[in-house]
């Protein structure tokens, strides 16, 4: 009884921490200005404040959001592509824009403070100061 409580407790704590995930392709309020993304051809195209600063080749937008507590802007996002995920830092102006070449279908997301943790169907990875590194088996807790 107890194991299965502290499984319970542990997979509430874990889904708690995933941010927000979708495919709105705006206007979402972030630091920078005012993200919308927009199909062109068959690329999508990040503006901000109506001016382009990125293009993506993806054939559906989805991205998943880390969302600021006190004014409910997205900071962070992790955008999912054909040819790998985009991270985007909003909290610099112009945002940060870091490539991940190794495609992958992206299934949660968690935020740390300099860090992306990325679950795919490939396994569990994290994303830090461009660089993407498989996970192995570790005791580190990520909310």
């Amino acid at each position: 009884m107890r194991r299965l409580f502290l499984a319970a407790l542990a997979a509430t704590s874990f889904a708690a921490c995933v941010h927000a995930h979708g495919n709105a392709s705006g206007p979402l309020v972030t630091p920078s200005g005012k993200l919308q993304f927009m199909r062109v051809g068959r690329d999508f195209v990040g503006m901000l404040d109506k001016e382009i600063f990125d293009r993506i080749g993806a054939n559906t937008l989805t991205h998943f959001d880390e969302v600021g507590n006190a004014n409910n802007t997205v900071t962070r996002m992790l955008v999912q592509t054909d040819s790998g995920p985009v991270l985007y830092d909003f909290r610099d102006h112009p945002p940060l824009v870091q490539r991940s070449d190794k495609r992958m279908t992206l299934r949660r997301v968690f935020w740390q403070r300099d860090e992306v943790v990325m679950q795919s169907s490939q396994g569990w990875f994290r994303f830090q100061r461009g660089v993407l590194t498989k996970l192995q088996s570790s005791s580190t807790t990520y909310h």
